[in-house]
């Protein structure tokens, strides 16, 4: 098989919140509206609704710095790359990212 093992995840890291983000940034408007009328419980569910924006975000860096290792994980998975091109991309990356590989 060619690829496509996990769907091609390493590509479009992205799930089903992130779709709807334009749903949950004009949720987190409105409740700051309710926010400024002083509508109880407001503020806390705006502020929740911030940080799911704010998760979603982290969230996304997170996926695009672990792209690499999810491209050679998969292809490996598929028998496009070999052990030795994982073992490679995953020193790479903790390189890049710090981390000790072993």
């Amino acid at each position: 098989m060619s690829g496509g093992s996990y769907n091609y995840l390493y590509a479009h890291p992205q799930g089903d919140l992130e779709a709807r983000r334009g749903s949950i940034e004009a949720m987190r408007d409105r409740l700051a509206g309710l926010e400024a009328e002083g509508v109880p419980g407001a503020a806390r569910a705006a502020r929740l609704t911030r940080y799911v924006l704010i998760h979603l975000d982290l969230a996304e860096a997170k996926a695009q710095e672990l792209a690499e290792v999810w491209h050679a994980i998969e292809w490996w998975d598929s028998n496009d790359y070999g052990e030795d091109d994982v073992h490679k991309t995953l020193a790479e990356w903790q390189e890049k990212t710090g981390l000790t590989y072993g």
